[in-house]
This record gives C-alpha cells, structure tokens and sequence, in this order.
C-alpha cells in the first residue's frame, strides 16, 4: 500500500454503505460506476484498493453481459459471484449503470451477503447511488 492510499481522506459519502459494511467478514464494499470508476468507498478501502477493484468489476460485468446475451434472454445481469481462495467477491447492480462490490473472507454466509447488498440499495434508493449509463 502506498503512503498516498494510507493517507487518503475518509470518503464523504462512505455512511450510505454502513448496511453491508456491518456483515461479519466483509472487508471492502465499493460502488462504482458504468465505465468502471469509483464512486464511494467504505472508509477502510484504500484509494488505490477501491480503484482497483471498480476497474476489475468494470470488466467483469462487461463479460456478464456477453455471456448473458448470448446464453440468456437479454443482456441484463443481476449479480456476479467470484469464490477464490480466502473470499467472495460480489457485484450487482445498484442504481442506472452503477455496481455495488463487496469482498468478503473466505468465512462468510454468501446469501446474507447478497441480502444485505439488496437492502442496501433498497435502503438508499436507487437515484442515490444512480450514476449517468455509458453509451456503447
């Protein structure tokens, strides 16, 4: 981690993720947007950690999107899941072209950790954490 990640200000607007940031074992909630940059992050996510994970999520849910266009009915995804060794790392919608990232360890109840994004999101409202959609 770098001196200037360590140093960087609490986000302002980290309060709004206090509802899934609260679940035992979750260690990074990120919300970022359509083109895969970083709207809010927890206080405890480094700058260059929240970056990082909003550019990787960016392209995962652009792969989903594929794989759904070309498997399922439309191009929607309603939510990504990523188990590798020592966590989850979970993505879904939250709001007009936004995604809400969670990275949890490895001991975590993966359904309490999709419910508790659902709640959030629902809890905000969607408008709130709205971002503009990227035209293609």
């Amino acid at each position: 981690m770098t001196t200037e990640a360590m140093q960087a200000p609490p986000d302002a607007n980290s309060w709004m993720l206090d509802l899934v940031s609260g679940v035992k074992g979750v260690q990074h909630v990120v919300v970022l947007t359509s083109d895969g940059l970083m709207k809010v992050r927890t206080d405890h996510t480094p700058l260059d950690v929240a970056d990082k994970v909003a550019a990787a999520c960016a392209g995962l849910v652009a792969l989903g999107h594929g794989m759904s266009r070309e498997f399922g009915q439309s191009d929607a995804i309603r939510q990504i899941v990523v188990e590798f060794d020592g966590g989850f790392l979970f993505v879904r919608g939250a709001g007009d072209g936004s995604r809400l990232a969670v990275i949890t360890e490895a001991a975590v109840d993966p359904g309490l950790v999709a419910q508790q994004m659902q709640a959030q999101v629902l809890m905000i409202g969607e408008r709130t954490l709205a971002t503009d959609a990227v035209s293609s």
